[in-house]
């Protein structure tokens, strides 16, 4: 099974980004996607696949650390 991440693009150069996805700075390919500095992007991959609302991103975010949680809690 594949999962895409969402993140906030911090920097771009040309068609590449740094992506901020939980604290860490990743690269992702942005050609796919029209984003700016700021914009949440769901990555896949390496490429940003989806401009996502900054709502829709946090709720995602929330239930990735709800399923770290309740994988610590397993351990």
């Amino acid at each position: 099974m594949c999962v895409a991440v969402p993140g906030k693009i911090v920097e771009i150069n040309g068609d590449t980004a740094k992506v901020d996805v939980l604290g860490n700075i990743c690269e992702a390919n942005i050609k796919l996607v029209s984003a700016t500095i700021g914009d949440y992007v769901l990555i896949h991959a390496g490429c940003a696949i989806e401009v996502l609302k900054k709502d829709m991103a946090e709720e995602i975010l929330s239930l990735f650390n709800e399923l770290g949680e309740a994988q610590n809690e397993d351990s």
